[in-house]
């Protein structure tokens, strides 16, 4: 088990290629959490040092302090990893850890707190310390692929809960079907049949949405 850091202040800054000065600074406008304190002594760790490299990436991304500040308000309020995955891991999606930065990188201009907030209250994010736990590769991908396509995050979440409001009612659906002619354990293993239904009628459905288009 690798054993914790800890830094007094100018060591902190140094790391972060920052002076003590700007450190204080961010410190007063709450960029960073109080440092751990042991009488008149400040000690820092590396979750400091991590959030500090994130506000210069920021910065360089072009986000202003007051930006950095909301973000950072809505990122140590958020659910933490352990509310986002409940009882488990999900059985099929692969959880994706990301750094502020790179979640910032993927959505270029869209990480704002209200749209991290929502991506929180959905299940889609989650915290670890100064990481961000997205609980899906492909919803991840899915998302980041809209927004290139030049559709707004924030619609692109309120799609999202519209999505899971019918994906809960249909995954109830096949539930109770199953539950009504096999024990409970067939559910897992004949979960991809639902999802090949699932697939082929929303393909289906898309093809007759497109043939009302061009009627």
């Amino acid at each position: 088990m690798t054993e914790k850091r800890e830094y007094r202040m100018a060591e902190l800054a140094r790391l972060a290629g920052i002076t003590v000065r700007t450190l204080r600074f961010y410190r007063e406008r709450k960029l960073i959490p109080p440092p751990r304190r042991e009488g008149r002594i400040a000690w820092y760790d590396d979750h400091h040092l991590a959030r500090l490299r994130t506000i210069a990436a920021l910065l360089e991304r072009g986000h202003t302090l007051n930006g950095i500040a909301e973000l950072a308000d809505a990122f140590d309020h958020g659910r933490d990893v352990g509310d986002l995955l409940g009882l488990g891991e999900p059985t099929e999606e692969t959880p994706v850890r990301l750094t502020p930065e790179e979640l910032a990188a993927r959505f270029e201009g869209e990480v704002t707190p209200e749209n991290l907030a929502a991506a929180m209250e959905l299940g889609y994010l989650g915290t670890d310390g100064d990481e961000l736990v997205h609980i899906s590769h492909r919803l991840l991908e899915v998302s980041s692929a809209l927004v290139r396509e030049g559709i707004p995050l924030g619609e692109v979440l309120q799609a999202g809960v519209r999505v899971r409001e019918h994906a809960d009612a249909l995954a109830e659906l096949f539930a109770d079907l199953i539950l009504r002619h096999a024990p409970e354990p067939e559910l897992h293993r004949l979960r991809p049949l639902a999802r090949s239904v699932v697939e082929a009628e929303l393909s289906l459905a898309l093809d007759r949405r497109m043939r009302k288009q061009t009627d």
